[in-house]
């Protein structure tokens, strides 16, 4: 039976709290606002790809040398400052600047308090308890999701910029960063290595281990085709997802005036929206298990969701193309759904292929591909919605993807 005492408390309200993220409906409004191009914004979003991949290993190894409490730490400090700079400083190069400032945020908390449960159900004996532990803390996340969208929406809507998104976002992570101090030391959970090894000389032993696991995951086929299977079709969504704003946006403006100007009720279709959207993804998430046993093996179930998922991205670029909106928006929002399904068969799939002993380095290998994949897709949509608009954007990278289908098809082993 789940044992609520003070410190899972502690873990829900980090849960809420970290998705109090009120910039997260109206990023590419935000930057549109601005005068920043789709290309740039593109640019934008490989620099974050690209900075969490080099991240990555220098903070992993400052969460185990020296605390992993010491590393959330570190996390929400480089969030905020991000935000401040974001909200202070509306120029192209200082944003750049902010989102290397994210990525390292992003880095540094990656993981590292997942590790912080089990570390903390490890010292209390509790290790029958991980997953209704962890299913509890993460239902608070999914609320916070929700919440958040609609703070956002009274935000912007009182505020009359997005910019302030930013500056409200500082709050929550500042309440976030004194409740990470006030985790118990034993959570740091960090060992000092017999034989001292400079910091940079683990980073380069790291980087050098990593790209050794990288190459022998090409020595399985089966494996690396599940591999690119889920990053390609993981990298194409996430690469997409954040333009149903300007969808959304364009189809308020056709909505008829009732309490307020078209603007404010584009900033209230949005809030709504992302409310919902992020209600459906809790529900998917829960359910997926029960979904995937409907398919004839887990195999069909890969393939069949790549092929689903990259249609209804087509889907979405042809249907606001020809100017059903509505009927774009509402595959939008079932694709965000469905990724929730999606992503628990994929991360099974990889498991089933390779020795436990190195699943994190399966796993690593999955999750350094897909911002691969996000480093040259991000730039390329913004130049296709820049020169086509956002529906024949969508449309034709999602056709690329789709047409790269032959080569990742799993088979029956």
């Amino acid at each position: 039976m789940l044992q609520k005492d003070k410190q899972i408390y502690k873990f829900s309200a980090y849960g809420f709290l970290k998705n109090l993220r009120f910039f997260d409906p109206f990023i590419i409004l935000f930057f549109r606002e601005m005068g920043i191009s789709f290309l740039e914004i593109g640019i934008l979003f490989s620099v974050r790809s690209i900075f969490t991949i080099i991240f990555e290993i220098p903070t992993g190894i400052v969460a185990d040398s020296y605390g992993k409490k010491n590393s959330m730490i570190l996390s929400f400090v480089s969030y905020i400052i991000s935000f401040i700079i974001f909200y202070s400083f509306p120029q192209y190069g200082f944003y750049i600047v902010a989102m290397i400032l994210y990525s390292a945020g992003e880095a540094f908390r990656s993981g590292t308090h997942k590790a912080m449960i089990l570390t903390y159900l490890k010292l209390k004996n509790w290790n029958d308890l991980k997953v209704e532990y962890y299913g509890y803390t993460r239902s608070w996340s999914q609320k916070g999701s929700a919440i958040s969208a609609l703070i956002a929406g009274a935000i912007v809507l009182f505020s009359g910029q997005y910019k302030f998104v930013f500056l409200a976002s500082i709050v929550p992570y500042i309440m976030e960063l004194f409740l990470i101090i006030s985790y118990p030391n034993e959570l740091n959970d960090y060992e000092k290595s017999v034989e001292e090894v400079p910091f940079f000389r683990k980073i380069y032993n790291d980087y050098k281990v990593t790209v050794k696991n990288f190459i022998k995951t090409f020595n399985n086929i089966h494996l690396v085709k599940s591999i690119f299977n889920s990053s390609l079709y993981d990298g194409l969504f996430k690469t997409i997802k954040d333009y149903i704003q300007p969808m959304l946006k364009m189809y308020a403006l056709t909505l008829p005036v009732i309490f307020f100007t078209k603007d404010k009720q584009g900033i209230i279709v949005i809030s709504v929206v992302y409310f919902i959207l992020y209600l459906l993804t809790s529900v998917a998430s829960k359910h997926s298990a029960t979904i995937s046993k409907k398919f004839t093996s887990i195999i069909s179930a890969v393939n069949i969701s790549y092929l689903l998922g990259v249609f209804l991205s087509i889907a979405v670029g042809v249907f606001y193309l020809f100017n059903y909106k509505v009927v774009a928006i509402l595959i939008f929002i079932f694709l965000y759904a469905f990724q929730n399904f999606r992503r628990p068969v994929n991360v099974r799939i990889i498991s089933d292929n390779i020795s436990y002993k190195v699943l994190s380095s399966g796993l690593s290998t999955e999750s350094f591909l897909k911002n691969i994949i996000q480093v040259i897709l991000a730039p390329l949509l913004g130049i296709l919605v820049d020169a086509y608009g956002v529906g024949n954007g969508i449309a034709i990278i999602s056709c690329i993807v789709f047409l790269l289908y032959p080569f990742i098809k799993l088979k029956s082993k």
